[in-house]
């Protein structure tokens, strides 16, 4: 049986944590700062874990990731 392929554009984009929760970027933070707001900012700052659904969809992307 062959390997299984992940996919470069998330392993790039997407971390485990130990419990198996999926991280990620916040959205909406790569370019075009001066029409957000500052509280939009401020709270898109770090990392956030995915929810259930979002999380399933990443992790068939990666099948190797613990």
């Amino acid at each position: 049986m062959p390997k299984m392929k992940t996919k470069s554009s998330a392993k790039k984009r997407f971390k485990v944590t130990a419990s198996g929760r999926v991280k990620a970027a916040q959205a909406g933070k790569q370019h075009g700062m001066i029409k957000r707001s500052n509280k939009f900012l401020r709270n898109a700052r770090g990392t956030n874990t995915l929810c259930k659904a979002d999380e399933g969809i990443v992790k068939t992307y990666m099948p190797y990731a613990r």
